[in-house]
């Protein structure tokens, strides 16, 4: 609780009947704890934790969200020797709770963890629809304004006490149809205009009768989440594996311990996770309690959303970006109102408001996209063990690739007070077994005269698995048709006029799109008339490397017309259910190649697949990132698995000219400690995650000068700051490094030059709270934005 809160508040009169900490909504780093407000005696039996009140704060009005209630000033979080008589009462309570209890507490924990305004954080826990505003009433007072998307109210009929004696008279056929549908019990008008077409007019008649009667009700916007994906539904096996006997006893053993242990189920590719998710959710519900199920990728979510409805029915809420601003709306109610008690979805699926929560599930822990890329720059992980902490109940992270991060803390036992554990489960489950890895040596293959995109053992695997009518899943991560044209006579690469980024060409639409800022130009490359080089004129700007649209073209000539390619990235799946319609389209061919990104590599079981192939394995290996080899195994051992998961035996060609690399090694051999031997060595003596904390802070604006100046005030602040903290270590080492200032990788994006430092701090330093103070220190500048991003992933 702030401390200046005393000296902001007057005397409000009326002894007040409690005291509430209120997260006032103004996103601003300063404003970083709540504030204390009296409740007034007529205030009180309206005002719960989660409610939206109206404060005065300052001189003006501002929404506020109570995160706290006691009866006294002292037994208020943080508010211990304020003066109660010196606090202003709330104005008016304005909402019913919004938020789980638990909102407040989290949120202030992400405010202080990734120095980020605590109005912010706390955004994340309400409905959606956009940031809440105040409006004027006609009467004076202040109000919400109602959300852009309303509820949708349904009208539904059914029979009176005095239906039993009521009979219709002999021409009254339509009174006649409606009390027979009203029999069985109520019916909805909607679908009693689906059945008899308009009975609008015996409904009056009848209710002005007292035979029937109508109620308004809240209604559901239905979300199309049905699929006939053949992966979408689940039945409980027979028997579990050792492995999963094993992960989910220790899972249930912590549910019914109340333990906030976190457990890593470590499986290789179809071990069987999702079932062992399936079934300590089972355990969960029986208890009365809920849970969260998240997943990386939203095109998992059609596959695991219809296997947990056909275990759990019509209890499963889904929630991601993908759905419209109403069905996020209705979803996010069914969840509040107990309708819904097991939540599916995306990153932001975490901060429903679920009731009495006993169980959080991220699937694919390893995955980049848990870690949010706007502010407040979150890891869903991180802040899942928050939650699982001050809630006491277990965090269940699953993955065939585990994170070094999570590998370290099952290593060392615990992690932040809390117990960490690692379930291997090294056999798959049922008839599949693990496939056969051939790597092909693009080298050899040059020197052999080939110039194919295809290499001898992958074009005749494909033509193999179209003559045996079976499918193949092929993995080339870089969309376009090009990933950059570039001149042959003075080498100009076209970048985009607002990022220092190179323009990505697309075939299909003949332009080069930035792959920043979204910014998109016309081009000719050659040899089509008209081509021209930007910066000297000359006609031959060609098309340098490749996307998936130039390797959809080859397996198009390549395979034979029964066989159908579907190309799956991000340009083919930006419609909705995009992602959902091309998994249907594959899974219900009879032979077929899925060609696509990093976006088919993980979660996708399809029986049929035989086949998988890497065009080109080396993209990952190199790019300037210390996570580069763990992202490429990760990526590659995933896709790998997709194949063998049925009766039928798998295989896979990775195709690349280094196979030597020890990230290509592991995954040929399906050895894991080949890559995390390497990896780990390299990374402890360079100093990087899981030995330290790594934090990005970019400075970005119009005017370079201003921002390089800025960043570097900032960076001495923090220095400052890290001294009195290796002071108070008393370790001797280096407890605070700071690498930088320096320009970004990509220097300038979206018309603005970016600068940045990186910090490495050593693990248990609240680096966060010497940021905090650094930042206030130094204050804001006009034209520069700031961004802290605490444990980076992203240092580009």
């Amino acid at each position: 609780m702030d401390g200046r809160t005393e000296s902001l508040f007057a005397a409000d009169g009326a002894a007040p009947d409690a005291y509430a900490s209120v997260v006032v909504d103004i996103p601003a780093r300063a404003l970083s704890d709540p504030f204390a407000y009296a409740v007034a005696p007529a205030l009180a039996g309206d005002i719960a934790v989660g409610c939206t009140v109206l404060v005065a704060f300052g001189h003006r009005p501002a929404i506020g969200y109570v995160v706290a209630l006691a009866d006294s000033i002292d037994e208020l979080p943080g508010a211990e020797g304020l003066a109660g008589k010196r606090i202003r009462a709330i104005d008016a309570v304005l909402t019913e709770p919004v938020c789980s209890a638990y909102a407040g507490a989290v949120a202030y924990w992400m405010s202080r963890e990734y120095v980020a305004p605590l109005a912010e954080c706390l955004r994340l826990f309400l409905p959606p629809g956009g940031t809440p505003r105040l409006r004027h009433a006609a009467d004076g007072s202040y109000e919400l304004e109602p959300p852009a998307v309303p509820e949708v109210r349904e009208r539904v009929v059914s029979l009176t006490p005095a239906a039993a004696d009521y009979l219709p008279p002999a021409r009254a056929v339509r009174q006649r149809q409606l009390m027979e549908a009203l029999a069985c019990g109520p019916v909805t008008t909607r679908e009693l205009n689906l059945l008899y077409t308009d009975l609008s007019a015996a409904i009056r008649a009848l209710e002005k009768r007292g035979v029937v009667e109508v109620r308004e009700r809240r209604a559901w916007r239905g979300i199309d989440d049905q699929t006939t994906l053949s992966s979408a539904r689940s039945s409980a096996p027979a028997a579990l594996t050792a492995g999963q006997s094993a992960a989910l006893g220790e899972i249930e053993r912590a549910v019914d311990d109340g333990a906030d242990d976190v457990i890593l189920v470590d499986g290789v590719t179809g071990s069987g996770k999702t079932e062992v998710y399936l079934a300590a959710i089972e355990h969960v519900l029986a208890a009365g309690r809920t849970a969260i199920v998240l997943v990386p990728e939203i095109s998992l979510t059609a596959q695991t959303v219809g296997r947990f409805r056909s275990r759990f029915g019509g209890a499963v809420a889904v929630f991601h970006s993908r759905l419209s601003a109403g069905e996020r709306l209705d979803q996010w109610d069914m969840v509040r109102t107990g309708a819904a008690r097991v939540v599916v979805g995306a990153r932001s699926a975490l901060f429903c408001p679920l009731s009495d929560l006993g169980l959080i599930v991220i699937d694919e822990e390893h995955e980049q996209s848990y870690k949010q890329g706007s502010s407040p720059r979150y890891h869903a992980r991180e802040v899942a063990a928050q939650m699982a902490h001050l809630g006491g109940f277990p965090l269940v992270l699953g993955s065939a690739t585990p994170s070094a991060e999570a590998l370290h803390r099952c290593r060392v036992g615990e992690y932040l007070g809390q117990r960490w554990c690692r379930m291997e489960m090294p056999e798959r489950a049922g008839a599949g077994r693990l496939p056969d890895v051939i790597v092909a040596d693009l080298r050899r293959e040059f020197a052999g005269g080939a110039r194919s995109i295809f290499s001898r053992p992958l074009r005749e695997a494909l033509l193999e698995v179209a003559e045996r009518r079976e499918k193949a899943v092929l993995l080339h991560n870089r969309r376009g048709f090009a990933p950059f044209l570039m001149c042959r006579d003075c080498g100009c690469v076209p970048t985009c006029k607002h990022c220092s980024t190179a323009l990505t060409y697309h075939e299909r639409t003949h332009t080069l799109e930035c792959h920043t800022c979204g910014a998109t130009y016309r081009v000719q490359p050659y040899p089509a008339p008209g081509s021209a080089c930007p910066k000297c004129g000359s006609r031959y700007l060609a098309k340098m490397g490749m996307g998936t649209q130039q390797v959809e073209d080859a397996l198009i000539e390549l395979m034979p017309p029964e066989a159908k390619v579907i190309r799956m990235d991000a340009d083919s799946t930006r419609g909705k259910d995009a992602h959902k319609r091309l998994l249907e389209e594959f899974d219900a061919a009879e032979s077929a190649v899925l060609l696509g990104t990093q976006m088919i590599a993980k979660g996708l079981d399809f029986p049929e697949v035989t086949l998988v192939g890497v065009v080109i394995a080396d993209y990952a290996l190199k790019m300037p990132d210390f996570r580069a080899s763990e992202r490429a195994f990760d990526l590659l051992e995933q896709v790998a698995g997709r194949a063998g998961r049925g009766e039928r035996a798998g295989k896979v060609i990775i195709q690349t000219y280094l196979p030597d690399d020890p990230v290509i090694r592991a995954v040929a051999a399906h050895d894991r400690a080949i890559f995390t031997s390497h990896d780990d060595a390299e990374r402890a003596e360079a100093l990087y995650p899981p030995y330290v904390r790594l934090t990005n802070v970019v400075a970005r604006g119009r005017d370079d000068a201003r921002v390089r100046a800025y960043i570097g005030a900032v960076a001495r602040a923090v220095m400052d700051e890290a001294d009195v903290l290796g002071a108070g270590a008393g370790t001797g080492e280096e407890p605070v490094r700071l690498l930088g200032p320096t320009s970004c990788v990509i220097e300038r994006a979206k018309d603005q030059y970016r600068h940045h430092f990186i910090i490495k701090s050593a693990p248990g330093l609240d680096i966060s709270g010497a940021l905090f103070r650094a930042v206030e220190r130094v204050g804001a500048k006009p034209g520069v934005k700031l961004s802290v991003d605490v444990d980076a992933y992203d240092l580009m």
